[in-house]
Protein backbone atom coordinates (compact mmCIF):
# COMPACT_ATOMS: atom_id res chain seq x y z
CA UNK A 1 0.00 0.00 0.00
CA UNK A 2 2.95 2.18 0.59
CA UNK A 3 3.41 2.10 -3.14
CA UNK A 4 0.12 4.19 -2.93
CA UNK A 5 0.04 8.00 -5.07
CA UNK A 6 -3.00 9.55 -4.89
CA UNK A 7 -3.96 12.77 -6.51
CA UNK A 8 -7.21 13.75 -5.04
CA UNK A 9 -8.78 16.42 -6.50
CA UNK A 10 -10.47 14.60 -9.21
CA UNK A 11 -14.32 14.90 -8.90
CA UNK A 12 -17.65 15.88 -8.95
CA UNK A 13 -20.66 15.74 -11.48
CA UNK A 14 -24.26 16.43 -11.93
CA UNK A 15 -26.36 19.72 -12.31
CA UNK A 16 -30.28 20.51 -13.06
CA UNK A 17 -31.25 23.88 -14.34
CA UNK A 18 -32.87 25.89 -11.66
CA UNK A 19 -36.12 26.87 -12.06
CA UNK A 20 -35.63 30.93 -11.83
CA UNK A 21 -33.15 32.36 -14.89
CA UNK A 22 -30.85 34.26 -14.16
CA UNK A 23 -29.43 36.89 -16.06
CA UNK A 24 -26.27 35.12 -15.99
CA UNK A 25 -28.06 32.13 -16.98
CA UNK A 26 -29.63 33.66 -19.65
CA UNK A 27 -26.52 34.78 -21.37
CA UNK A 28 -25.01 31.21 -21.31
CA UNK A 29 -24.36 28.91 -24.03
CA UNK A 30 -22.53 26.43 -22.83
CA UNK A 31 -22.03 25.90 -18.94
CA UNK A 32 -19.83 23.78 -17.59
CA UNK A 33 -21.10 22.88 -14.04
CA UNK A 34 -19.09 20.42 -12.11
CA UNK A 35 -16.24 18.80 -12.00
CA UNK A 36 -16.37 17.60 -15.91
CA UNK A 37 -18.86 19.35 -17.09
CA UNK A 38 -22.41 18.41 -16.48
CA UNK A 39 -23.15 14.71 -15.21
CA UNK A 40 -19.36 14.12 -15.51
CA UNK A 41 -19.70 13.26 -19.30
CA UNK A 42 -16.61 15.78 -19.71
CA UNK A 43 -17.54 16.70 -23.13
CA UNK A 44 -18.50 20.05 -25.21
CA UNK A 45 -19.25 20.02 -28.87
CA UNK A 46 -21.05 23.12 -31.10
CA UNK A 47 -17.47 25.01 -31.19
CA UNK A 48 -14.02 24.68 -32.24
CA UNK A 49 -11.06 24.27 -29.95
CA UNK A 50 -8.02 24.71 -30.35
CA UNK A 51 -5.78 22.21 -31.53
CA UNK A 52 -2.21 24.03 -31.00
CA UNK A 53 -1.06 26.82 -28.53
CA UNK A 54 1.77 27.82 -25.90
CA UNK A 55 0.67 29.29 -22.95
CA UNK A 56 4.91 30.29 -22.14
CA UNK A 57 4.75 32.57 -25.43
CA UNK A 58 1.27 33.39 -24.89
CA UNK A 59 0.21 31.78 -28.83
CA UNK A 60 -3.73 31.17 -28.68
CA UNK A 61 -4.13 32.34 -25.48
CA UNK A 62 -7.23 34.61 -24.52
CA UNK A 63 -6.51 35.28 -21.08
CA UNK A 64 -4.38 34.00 -17.59
CA UNK A 65 -5.46 34.94 -14.28
CA UNK A 66 -3.62 34.31 -11.18
CA UNK A 67 -4.53 32.75 -8.17
CA UNK A 68 -2.91 32.40 -4.68
CA UNK A 69 -3.00 29.08 -3.13
CA UNK A 70 -2.51 25.13 -3.22
CA UNK A 71 -5.29 23.67 -4.93
CA UNK A 72 -5.94 20.87 -7.26
CA UNK A 73 -9.38 21.62 -7.59
CA UNK A 74 -11.34 22.02 -11.13
CA UNK A 75 -12.84 25.39 -12.84
CA UNK A 76 -16.58 25.38 -13.45
CA UNK A 77 -18.08 27.76 -15.66
CA UNK A 78 -21.98 29.20 -15.72
CA UNK A 79 -22.83 32.02 -18.37
CA UNK A 80 -19.56 34.54 -18.36
CA UNK A 81 -18.60 33.18 -14.96
CA UNK A 82 -15.67 31.01 -14.02
CA UNK A 83 -15.64 29.69 -10.39
CA UNK A 84 -12.14 28.26 -8.96
CA UNK A 85 -11.47 27.55 -4.97
CA UNK A 86 -8.30 27.96 -3.16
CA UNK A 87 -6.75 26.78 0.46
CA UNK A 88 -3.60 29.84 0.49
CA UNK A 89 -0.90 28.82 3.73
CA UNK A 90 0.91 31.58 5.14
CA UNK A 91 3.47 28.81 4.59
CA UNK A 92 5.24 30.13 1.03
CA UNK A 93 6.82 26.80 0.72
CA UNK A 94 4.19 24.89 1.04
CA UNK A 95 3.49 22.31 -2.61
CA UNK A 96 3.00 19.36 -4.48
CA UNK A 97 4.83 17.02 -5.40
CA UNK A 98 4.81 15.47 -8.83
CA UNK A 99 5.68 12.72 -10.45
CA UNK A 100 5.14 8.51 -10.06
CA UNK A 101 7.13 7.71 -6.33
CA UNK A 102 5.80 5.58 -3.27
CA UNK A 103 6.48 7.75 -0.53
CA UNK A 104 2.89 8.90 0.55
CA UNK A 105 4.31 10.40 3.84
CA UNK A 106 1.22 12.97 4.51
CA UNK A 107 1.87 16.77 4.35
CA UNK A 108 1.68 18.44 7.72
CA UNK A 109 1.19 22.33 7.44
CA UNK A 110 -0.17 23.57 10.55
CA UNK A 111 0.29 27.21 9.98
CA UNK A 112 -3.05 29.44 9.39
CA UNK A 113 -4.91 28.98 5.99
CA UNK A 114 -7.60 30.78 4.23
CA UNK A 115 -9.72 29.26 1.79
CA UNK A 116 -11.53 30.94 -1.09
CA UNK A 117 -14.11 30.66 -3.85
CA UNK A 118 -13.33 33.25 -6.74
CA UNK A 119 -15.53 34.42 -9.49
CA UNK A 120 -13.58 35.64 -12.79
CA UNK A 121 -14.95 36.99 -15.95
CA UNK A 122 -14.75 34.49 -18.87
CA UNK A 123 -14.28 36.75 -21.40
CA UNK A 124 -11.27 38.78 -19.59
CA UNK A 125 -9.85 36.49 -16.31
CA UNK A 126 -10.63 39.48 -14.20
CA UNK A 127 -11.48 38.88 -10.58
CA UNK A 128 -15.17 39.80 -10.18
CA UNK A 129 -15.23 38.53 -6.33
CA UNK A 130 -13.06 36.73 -4.13
CA UNK A 131 -14.63 35.56 -1.03
CA UNK A 132 -13.41 34.11 2.18
CA UNK A 133 -15.07 30.99 3.50
CA UNK A 134 -12.98 30.05 6.62
CA UNK A 135 -9.93 30.43 8.07
CA UNK A 136 -7.46 28.54 10.38
CA UNK A 137 -5.46 25.83 10.69
CA UNK A 138 -6.53 22.73 8.69
CA UNK A 139 -8.09 20.09 10.99
CA UNK A 140 -6.47 17.16 8.54
CA UNK A 141 -3.29 16.65 6.82
CA UNK A 142 -3.41 16.49 2.97
CA UNK A 143 -1.26 13.81 0.50
CA UNK A 144 1.84 15.38 -1.16
CA UNK A 145 0.03 15.10 -4.31
CA UNK A 146 -3.16 16.54 -3.44
CA UNK A 147 -4.30 19.94 -1.28
CA UNK A 148 -7.05 21.92 1.40
CA UNK A 149 -9.16 22.44 -1.63
CA UNK A 150 -9.89 19.08 -3.39
CA UNK A 151 -13.28 18.85 -4.40
CA UNK A 152 -14.48 21.05 -6.99
CA UNK A 153 -17.56 23.48 -6.73
CA UNK A 154 -20.91 22.80 -8.37
CA UNK A 155 -23.38 25.01 -9.57
CA UNK A 156 -27.07 25.01 -10.93
CA UNK A 157 -27.08 28.52 -12.10
CA UNK A 158 -28.20 30.23 -8.75
CA UNK A 159 -26.21 28.57 -6.24
CA UNK A 160 -22.28 27.86 -6.14
CA UNK A 161 -21.37 25.42 -3.31
CA UNK A 162 -18.21 24.10 -2.63
CA UNK A 163 -16.68 21.64 -0.61
CA UNK A 164 -13.40 22.15 1.96
CA UNK A 165 -13.83 18.88 3.33
CA UNK A 166 -13.36 19.11 7.50
CA UNK A 167 -13.64 22.75 7.21
CA UNK A 168 -17.19 22.47 5.77
CA UNK A 169 -19.63 22.77 3.23
CA UNK A 170 -20.76 26.63 1.78
CA UNK A 171 -22.68 27.86 -0.59
CA UNK A 172 -23.13 31.26 -2.06
CA UNK A 173 -25.21 33.29 -4.66
CA UNK A 174 -23.61 34.48 -7.44
CA UNK A 175 -22.86 37.64 -6.45
CA UNK A 176 -20.39 36.41 -3.62
CA UNK A 177 -22.71 36.42 -0.72
CA UNK A 178 -22.43 33.23 1.47
CA UNK A 179 -25.83 32.18 2.09
CA UNK A 180 -25.25 28.97 4.15
CA UNK A 181 -22.46 26.63 5.58
CA UNK A 182 -22.60 23.23 7.41
CA UNK A 183 -20.40 21.46 9.00
CA UNK A 184 -19.82 17.95 7.91
CA UNK A 185 -17.42 16.76 10.93
CA UNK A 186 -13.95 15.73 10.65
CA UNK A 187 -13.58 14.12 7.02
CA UNK A 188 -10.02 11.77 7.86
CA UNK A 189 -9.51 9.83 4.56
CA UNK A 190 -6.66 8.47 4.14
CA UNK A 191 -5.04 5.19 4.66
CA UNK A 192 -7.21 2.51 6.12
CA UNK A 193 -4.04 0.28 7.55
CA UNK A 194 -3.01 3.23 9.48
CA UNK A 195 -5.61 6.33 10.45
CA UNK A 196 -2.37 8.93 10.98
CA UNK A 197 -2.12 8.92 6.99
CA UNK A 198 -4.11 11.36 6.31
CA UNK A 199 -4.71 12.29 2.47
CA UNK A 200 -7.60 14.82 2.40
CA UNK A 201 -10.78 14.39 0.52
CA UNK A 202 -11.32 14.11 -3.13
CA UNK A 203 -15.09 13.21 -3.73
CA UNK A 204 -16.45 16.49 -5.20
CA UNK A 205 -20.80 17.97 -4.35
CA UNK A 206 -23.23 17.40 -6.83
CA UNK A 207 -26.23 18.78 -7.89
CA UNK A 208 -29.68 17.12 -8.53
CA UNK A 209 -32.93 18.56 -8.56
CA UNK A 210 -32.92 20.24 -5.45
CA UNK A 211 -30.54 18.74 -3.57
CA UNK A 212 -26.36 18.66 -3.26
CA UNK A 213 -25.22 15.22 -2.61
CA UNK A 214 -22.05 15.02 -0.94
CA UNK A 215 -20.21 11.27 -0.65
CA UNK A 216 -17.93 10.89 2.59
CA UNK A 217 -16.31 7.85 2.64
CA UNK A 218 -13.64 8.42 5.52
CA UNK A 219 -12.01 6.04 7.96
CA UNK A 220 -14.78 5.92 10.19
CA UNK A 221 -18.31 6.55 9.71
CA UNK A 222 -19.11 7.19 5.76
CA UNK A 223 -21.63 8.61 4.81
CA UNK A 224 -23.72 9.67 1.49
CA UNK A 225 -26.00 13.28 2.13
CA UNK A 226 -28.45 15.26 0.67
CA UNK A 227 -28.84 18.87 1.50
CA UNK A 228 -31.51 21.28 0.45
CA UNK A 229 -29.15 23.80 -1.87
CA UNK A 230 -31.21 27.06 -0.76
CA UNK A 231 -31.02 26.46 3.05
CA UNK A 232 -28.60 23.76 3.49
CA UNK A 233 -31.11 21.40 5.39
CA UNK A 234 -30.27 17.87 5.59
CA UNK A 235 -33.22 15.90 3.36
CA UNK A 236 -31.50 12.60 3.72
CA UNK A 237 -28.35 10.48 5.29
CA UNK A 238 -27.69 7.34 4.25
CA UNK A 239 -24.66 4.87 6.21
CA UNK A 240 -21.80 3.83 4.42
CA UNK A 241 -20.33 0.43 5.51
CA UNK A 242 -17.13 1.64 3.21
CA UNK A 243 -13.31 2.93 3.76
CA UNK A 244 -11.93 5.78 2.80
CA UNK A 245 -12.53 6.68 -0.95
CA UNK A 246 -12.01 10.02 -3.11
CA UNK A 247 -14.83 9.14 -6.36
CA UNK A 248 -17.70 11.54 -7.15
CA UNK A 249 -20.91 10.36 -7.62
CA UNK A 250 -22.71 9.95 -10.48
CA UNK A 251 -26.69 10.47 -11.46
CA UNK A 252 -27.67 7.87 -14.01
CA UNK A 253 -31.51 8.68 -16.21
CA UNK A 254 -33.15 5.92 -18.27
CA UNK A 255 -36.87 6.02 -19.34
CA UNK A 256 -37.25 8.87 -16.79
CA UNK A 257 -36.06 6.97 -13.66
CA UNK A 258 -33.03 8.54 -11.68
CA UNK A 259 -30.06 6.19 -9.96
CA UNK A 260 -27.49 7.97 -7.66
CA UNK A 261 -24.16 5.86 -8.64
CA UNK A 262 -21.39 5.84 -5.73
CA UNK A 263 -18.17 4.06 -6.65
CA UNK A 264 -15.86 3.03 -3.45
CA UNK A 265 -14.03 -0.19 -2.29
CA UNK A 266 -15.87 -2.60 -1.16
CA UNK A 267 -19.13 -2.07 -3.32
CA UNK A 268 -19.97 0.18 -5.99
CA UNK A 269 -23.69 1.30 -5.45
CA UNK A 270 -27.11 2.51 -6.32
CA UNK A 271 -28.91 4.71 -4.66
CA UNK A 272 -32.80 6.10 -4.76
CA UNK A 273 -31.77 9.69 -5.17
CA UNK A 274 -34.54 11.33 -3.55
CA UNK A 275 -34.19 8.87 -0.26
CA UNK A 276 -30.63 8.10 -0.57
CA UNK A 277 -32.08 4.20 -0.17
CA UNK A 278 -29.69 1.37 -1.38
CA UNK A 279 -30.68 -0.23 -4.79
CA UNK A 280 -28.23 -2.41 -5.83
CA UNK A 281 -24.45 -3.17 -5.31
CA UNK A 282 -21.85 -4.68 -7.03
CA UNK A 283 -18.26 -5.87 -5.80
CA UNK A 284 -15.11 -5.88 -7.46
CA UNK A 285 -13.34 -2.71 -7.33
CA UNK A 286 -9.63 -2.60 -6.76
CA UNK A 287 -8.54 -1.23 -3.19
CA UNK A 288 -8.42 2.15 -3.91
CA UNK A 289 -11.17 4.28 -5.87
CA UNK A 290 -10.95 7.28 -7.41
CA UNK A 291 -12.60 7.45 -11.15
CA UNK A 292 -15.75 9.26 -10.94
CA UNK A 293 -18.66 6.54 -12.50
CA UNK A 294 -19.33 8.17 -16.36
CA UNK A 295 -22.69 7.75 -18.10
CA UNK A 296 -22.57 5.77 -21.46
CA UNK A 297 -25.43 4.84 -23.95
CA UNK A 298 -27.92 2.91 -21.22
CA UNK A 299 -26.00 2.31 -18.56
CA UNK A 300 -22.70 3.87 -16.21
CA UNK A 301 -19.41 3.14 -16.73
CA UNK A 302 -17.09 2.10 -13.77
CA UNK A 303 -13.53 2.11 -13.57
CA UNK A 304 -10.20 1.76 -10.73
CA UNK A 305 -7.02 0.29 -10.96
CA UNK A 306 -4.91 0.31 -8.18
CA UNK A 307 -2.31 -2.44 -8.34
CA UNK A 308 -3.40 -5.76 -9.36
CA UNK A 309 -6.75 -5.21 -9.70
CA UNK A 310 -8.05 -2.88 -12.50
CA UNK A 311 -11.90 -3.29 -13.68
CA UNK A 312 -14.23 -1.70 -16.25
CA UNK A 313 -17.67 -2.32 -15.89
CA UNK A 314 -20.80 -1.77 -18.33
CA UNK A 315 -23.66 -1.75 -15.16
CA UNK A 316 -27.48 -1.21 -16.35
CA UNK A 317 -30.12 0.35 -14.34
CA UNK A 318 -32.81 -0.89 -12.81
CA UNK A 319 -31.05 -4.01 -10.35
CA UNK A 320 -32.02 -4.90 -6.93
CA UNK A 321 -30.14 -6.43 -4.40
CA UNK A 322 -26.32 -7.99 -5.19
CA UNK A 323 -25.76 -8.18 -8.70
CA UNK A 324 -21.79 -9.17 -8.37
CA UNK A 325 -20.37 -11.83 -11.02
CA UNK A 326 -19.55 -15.06 -10.62
CA UNK A 327 -16.40 -16.47 -11.10
CA UNK A 328 -15.32 -16.45 -14.90
CA UNK A 329 -18.55 -14.45 -15.60
CA UNK A 330 -18.10 -11.24 -17.81
CA UNK A 331 -21.77 -10.24 -17.75
CA UNK A 332 -24.90 -11.20 -16.00
CA UNK A 333 -28.67 -9.41 -16.55
CA UNK A 334 -27.60 -5.99 -15.47
CA UNK A 335 -23.68 -6.29 -16.56
CA UNK A 336 -23.36 -4.80 -19.95
CA UNK A 337 -19.86 -6.06 -20.32
CA UNK A 338 -16.67 -6.05 -18.20
CA UNK A 339 -12.91 -6.43 -18.04
CA UNK A 340 -10.59 -6.94 -14.96
CA UNK A 341 -7.49 -5.40 -16.75
CA UNK A 342 -7.27 -1.72 -18.20
CA UNK A 343 -9.15 0.11 -15.43
CA UNK A 344 -7.42 3.83 -14.71
CA UNK A 345 -5.96 4.53 -11.23
CA UNK A 346 -6.77 8.42 -10.96
CA UNK A 347 -7.89 9.98 -14.34
CA UNK A 348 -11.49 9.54 -15.00
CA UNK A 349 -11.81 7.74 -18.05
CA UNK A 350 -14.41 9.92 -21.03
CA UNK A 351 -16.93 8.60 -23.45
CA UNK A 352 -16.84 10.42 -26.66
CA UNK A 353 -19.08 9.44 -29.57
CA UNK A 354 -18.52 5.16 -29.70
CA UNK A 355 -15.91 4.89 -28.07
CA UNK A 356 -14.18 5.10 -23.89
CA UNK A 357 -10.96 7.00 -23.83
CA UNK A 358 -9.24 5.69 -20.85
CA UNK A 359 -5.60 7.36 -19.72
CA UNK A 360 -3.30 5.67 -17.12
CA UNK A 361 -0.96 7.56 -14.77
CA UNK A 362 1.51 7.24 -17.17
CA UNK A 363 0.21 8.63 -19.92
CA UNK A 364 -1.08 5.69 -21.91
CA UNK A 365 -3.78 5.98 -23.65
CA UNK A 366 -6.45 3.01 -24.40
CA UNK A 367 -9.73 3.04 -26.80
CA UNK A 368 -12.75 0.89 -26.46
CA UNK A 369 -15.91 0.86 -28.12
CA UNK A 370 -18.04 1.92 -25.55
CA UNK A 371 -20.77 -0.73 -26.45
CA UNK A 372 -18.96 -3.67 -26.24
CA UNK A 373 -16.10 -3.01 -23.93
CA UNK A 374 -13.38 -4.51 -27.02
CA UNK A 375 -10.25 -1.96 -27.03
CA UNK A 376 -9.28 -0.73 -30.62
CA UNK A 377 -6.10 0.89 -29.90
CA UNK A 378 -3.87 1.62 -26.64
CA UNK A 379 -0.35 3.99 -27.27
CA UNK A 380 1.56 5.93 -25.13
CA UNK A 381 1.30 9.52 -25.32
CA UNK A 382 4.18 11.69 -26.97
CA UNK A 383 5.65 8.00 -26.76
CA UNK A 384 7.63 9.25 -23.61
CA UNK A 385 6.82 8.07 -19.72
CA UNK A 386 4.97 10.82 -17.90
CA UNK A 387 2.33 11.47 -14.67
CA UNK A 388 -1.10 11.99 -15.00
CA UNK A 389 -3.61 12.92 -12.38
CA UNK A 390 -5.73 15.14 -14.54
CA UNK A 391 -8.96 13.77 -16.13
CA UNK A 392 -9.20 13.95 -19.94
CA UNK A 393 -12.07 15.52 -21.63
CA UNK A 394 -13.15 15.47 -25.51
CA UNK A 395 -14.72 18.55 -27.39
CA UNK A 396 -14.56 19.17 -31.57
CA UNK A 397 -13.78 15.91 -32.65
CA UNK A 398 -10.46 15.66 -30.15
CA UNK A 399 -9.39 14.12 -26.65
CA UNK A 400 -7.39 16.45 -24.53
CA UNK A 401 -5.13 14.78 -22.02
CA UNK A 402 -2.94 17.00 -19.49
CA UNK A 403 0.33 16.11 -18.11
CA UNK A 404 1.24 16.67 -14.31
CA UNK A 405 4.35 18.91 -15.99
CA UNK A 406 1.80 21.15 -17.79
CA UNK A 407 1.82 19.36 -21.22
CA UNK A 408 -1.26 19.05 -23.10
CA UNK A 409 -1.63 16.06 -25.50
CA UNK A 410 -4.29 16.31 -28.37
CA UNK A 411 -5.46 13.33 -29.97
CA UNK A 412 -7.94 12.72 -32.76
CA UNK A 413 -10.96 11.24 -31.97
CA UNK A 414 -11.46 7.95 -33.48
CA UNK A 415 -10.57 4.48 -33.68
CA UNK A 416 -6.99 5.23 -35.10
CA UNK A 417 -4.59 6.83 -32.94
CA UNK A 418 -3.08 10.03 -33.97
CA UNK A 419 -1.39 12.82 -32.14
CA UNK A 420 -2.09 16.03 -33.34
CA UNK A 421 -0.37 18.44 -30.99
CA UNK A 422 1.58 18.47 -27.88
CA UNK A 423 1.01 22.45 -25.88
CA UNK A 424 3.07 23.46 -22.81
CA UNK A 425 0.96 25.19 -20.23
CA UNK A 426 4.40 26.41 -18.58
CA UNK A 427 3.78 25.18 -14.51
CA UNK A 428 1.86 21.99 -12.81
CA UNK A 429 -1.17 21.02 -13.43
CA UNK A 430 -3.47 18.58 -11.49
CA UNK A 431 -6.72 19.75 -11.86
CA UNK A 432 -8.97 18.59 -14.92
CA UNK A 433 -9.89 21.08 -17.45
CA UNK A 434 -13.20 22.89 -18.50
CA UNK A 435 -14.61 23.40 -21.84
CA UNK A 436 -16.90 26.54 -22.74
CA UNK A 437 -18.09 28.06 -25.63
CA UNK A 438 -14.57 27.10 -27.22
CA UNK A 439 -12.63 28.09 -24.49
CA UNK A 440 -10.10 25.02 -23.01
CA UNK A 441 -9.82 26.73 -19.34
CA UNK A 442 -6.78 25.06 -17.75
CA UNK A 443 -6.37 25.44 -13.97
CA UNK A 444 -2.46 25.41 -12.94
CA UNK A 445 -1.09 25.50 -9.38
CA UNK A 446 -0.77 29.34 -9.64
CA UNK A 447 -2.39 30.73 -13.06
CA UNK A 448 -5.91 30.27 -14.59
CA UNK A 449 -5.38 30.02 -18.41
CA UNK A 450 -8.08 30.10 -20.87
CA UNK A 451 -6.70 28.65 -24.67
CA UNK A 452 -8.95 29.87 -27.67
CA UNK A 453 -8.53 28.29 -31.19
CA UNK A 454 -7.09 29.85 -33.70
Amino acid sequence: MRRLCLALGILAAGAALAPALSAIERNAEQNWPSFRGANAAGTADGKPTAVKWNATTGENVAWKAPVDGVAVSSPIVWGNRVFVSTAISSDPKQGIRTGQYGDVEPVTDASKHTWHLIALDKATGKVVWDTVATEGIPKTKRHPKSSQASATPVTDGRYVIVSFGSEGLYAYDFEGKQLWKKDLGILNAGWFFDPDYEWGIGSSPIIYKNMVIVQCDIQRGSFLAALDTATGKEIWRTQRDEIPSWSTPTILEVDGKAELVTQATTFTRGYDPMTGKELWKYSGNSEVAIPTPIVGPGFVVITNGYRGVQPIVALKPGATGDITLKDNETKNAFIVWSTKRGGPYIPTPVIYGDYLYVLQGNGALAAYKVATGEQVYQKRLGGAAGSFSASPVAADGKIYCTSEDGDVYVVKAGPEYEELAKNPIGEVIMASPAVSDGLLIFRGLKNVYAIKAS
